[in-house]
């Protein structure tokens, strides 16, 4: 009688976890499912690089005078990150400005045009009163005088081209002096050092009152509200257009919660690699709040479902 009761109690044990694995096997089986539905590509491993990163010259010799940054200072493009000793150069942009003053004033004198013009309009109506002089009485007025008032009306004619002539020389001058203030004043600007990109500060090799010469290391900085995550796929997996896919860096805190930050591909090398079969490729990835590190290992999702929804729906209808 007591196996007959136990033989039912274990059939139904039995069931019962047939039952529960054939749940989670199809469960799985489900979300597998729904994963190559989706197309996403799932790279398990990819590094985290910098995009640019740039060591700050001096352009100038001279002393330091100034240091306005120091290592994990946030600067942008055009801050003053140091200042070179520039009185010289103060000196030399004063006396190019005072050039500069003088030569515009003399291209806007033109009194001595002015003045010539009228010698010669004086010299020609003499020559023309001596002239009809002679006409009315022939014997009035000698030819050596005619030809010393032609003569005369000539020169100052050729003193009008003259003044003309040193009118646009002194023109030309003033634009001369021009480009040296603008020399002097680019002279000024280059003992400024100056940060080409927006980034942190994360070496300062100089000090205060050291003397630096032109190309000389002052500071390095890296671009980090952009970065770079490059990994490794197989060829089989790359389209042609996948360049520019939406992609998802998957990053996992010391608290074992994971942070995305989006992102898009950028390059995806025409080479595969003959002992793995796979091509690598990099995505520019946002990071404005600053919270990945160039060197980290993260994950990464490629979005390629998207790519292949554009593509289906652009295709023509055959039917």
């Amino acid at each position: 009688m007591s196996q007959t009761t136990t033989v039912p109690i274990q059939w139904k044990t039995i069931c019962r976890t047939i039952l529960i694995l054939g749940m989670a096997l199809f469960s799985s089986t489900i979300d597998s499912s729904v994963l190559i539905a989706a197309n996403d590509i799932h790279i398990s491993s990819v590094l985290v690089k910098l995009i640019e990163q740039v060591e700050v010259p001096s352009r100038e010799p001279g002393v330091l005078h100034q240091i306005e940054v120091r290592e994990g200072d946030m600067v942008s493009t055009g801050d003053l990150l140091a200042q070179i000793a520039d009185s010289e150069a103060q000196l030399a942009l004063d006396r190019a400005r005072v050039e500069q003053h003088v030569a515009r004033s003399q291209a806007t004198n033109d009194v001595d045009i002015r003045y010539a013009q009228k010698s010669a309009d004086v010299a020609q109506a003499e020559l023309r009163r001596a002239a009809d002089s002679v006409k009315k009485h022939p014997k009035s007025v000698s030819q050596s005088e005619l030809d010393r008032l032609r003569l005369t009306w000539e020169r100052t004619k050729l003193e009008v081209e003259q003044a003309t002539h040193q009118f646009k020389i002194t023109q030309l001058q003033q634009s001369i002096k021009e480009n040296d203030v603008r020399a002097a004043d680019e002279k000024i600007s280059r003992h400024r050092v100056i940060a080409p990109i927006e980034g942190i500060v994360v070496e300062v090799n100089r000090h205060l009152g050291e003397w630096v010469e032109p190309g000389d290391r002052v500071f390095r900085i890296l671009r980090v509200d952009q970065l770079r995550a490059e990994g490794f796929i197989d060829h089989d997996l790359v389209t042609h257009n996948m360049r520019g896919a939406r992609v998802t860096l998957q990053l996992e805190t010391p608290a074992h919660s994971i942070q995305r930050f989006p992102g898009k591909i950028v390059f995806v090398s025409p080479e595969v690699d003959p002992v793995d079969g796979k091509v690598r490729f990099w995505a520019e990835v946002e990071n404005t709040d600053l919270q990945i590190r160039p060197g980290l290992r993260a994950t990464m999702i490629i979005h390629i479902s998207e790519i292949r929804s554009k593509e289906n729906t652009t295709q023509p209808d055959t039917t």
